[in-house]
């Protein structure tokens, strides 16, 4: 589901309820859409995620799929007024939890004497 400033949905590129597969894993996005200049560089980092539609109407999707996680960053952290919020879930949280242990445990035996 796309989301506009007024609120309608959309039907680019939506699978299924909300955008979402069964058993698929989805980011959980916000526009303030007050906030939204229409600068557009999140449409052009993240072209699957967010679409303009005229001049100033942005059109995403509030749960895009977690395959474009580095394009959404990119475009989160390119927003020039911080319009875009990437809200964390449980699976986020827990992937950022195993991704700490294993860098843990891989940095462990990299200790080098000078």
């Amino acid at each position: 589901m796309l989301v506009d400033k007024g609120g309608t949905g959309g039907g680019r590129g939506a699978t299924g309820i909300n955008g979402r597969g069964k058993g698929r894993s989805v980011m959980r996005l916000v526009v303030d859409l007050n906030r939204c200049q229409g600068y557009a560089q999140c449409a052009f980092l993240a072209p699957d995620v967010f679409a303009m539609h005229g001049d100033e109407s942005l059109l995403y999707n509030p749960e895009a799929a977690a395959e474009q996680r580095e394009n959404v960053a990119r475009a989160v952290a390119a927003c020039p007024v911080g319009a875009i919020l990437l809200e964390l879930t449980d699976e986020d949280m827990a992937g950022m939890v195993s991704q700490d242990a294993a860098g843990a445990g891989a940095g462990a035996g990299s200790g080098g004497s000078r």
